[in-house]
């Protein structure tokens, strides 16, 4: 019975691992594709119509280039950071013994992705501060970010890590003990 869990779980281990990795790669993409078309939109106005998937940003950027560097600038920060997260998933998944399952580094890496979170969600905050500050003066109408999972997943994230190196100082105390 031991043995099938055991099983279990380092298949759930392995898709999570390919799942990430295949995160890790569109997001990289996306950030990729944006910055792509920001830098063809610095020489060619007309680019800023189909920013990325159909966004369009050329009210903006006719209304002040300043202003559309700046959204663009969060958008990368956006999706970059989103991309970091997977990185760092990727690394703590590939660190995970099942044997050993409380390691320092997984701890770590698990509180980097929590500080991760914090600034994707500083970054949609100011992303929408922005977009109001825009609606305001009818610059343009642009969707907001949803901020209320970046916050919780942080808090959760960091909850797990300081579990996970409670873990550690209890693996080491036993580890002496024996």
């Amino acid at each position: 019975m031991k043995a099938i869990g055991k099983t279990r779980t380092e298949q759930i281990l392995r898709v999570m691992y390919v799942l990430s990795w295949i995160a890790f790669i569109g997001l990289l993409v996306k950030t990729g594709a944006i910055m792509i078309s920001f830098s063809v939109s610095l020489y060619n106005p007309e680019a800023s119509h189909n920013l990325y998937k159909g966004l369009s940003l050329h009210e903006v950027r006719e209304h002040s280039f300043w202003y559309y560097t700046q959204v663009v600038s969060l958008m990368i920060v956006f999706s970059g950071l989103k991309a970091y997260i997977f990185y760092l998933v990727i690394k703590a998944l590939s660190k995970v013994n099942l044997t050993n399952p409380f390691t320092m580094d997984v701890a770590i890496l698990l509180e980097k992705i929590s500080y991760v979170l914090i600034g994707i969600w500083a970054v949609a905050l100011m992303y929408n501060a922005q977009t109001e500050w825009f609606a305001k003066r009818q610059i343009i109408n642009l969707e907001q970010w949803s901020t209320d999972g970046f916050f919780l997943m942080a808090g959760l994230v960091f909850i797990i890590s300081q579990i996970f190196k409670r873990g550690v100082e209890i693996q080491a105390e036993n580890e002496l003990t024996v």
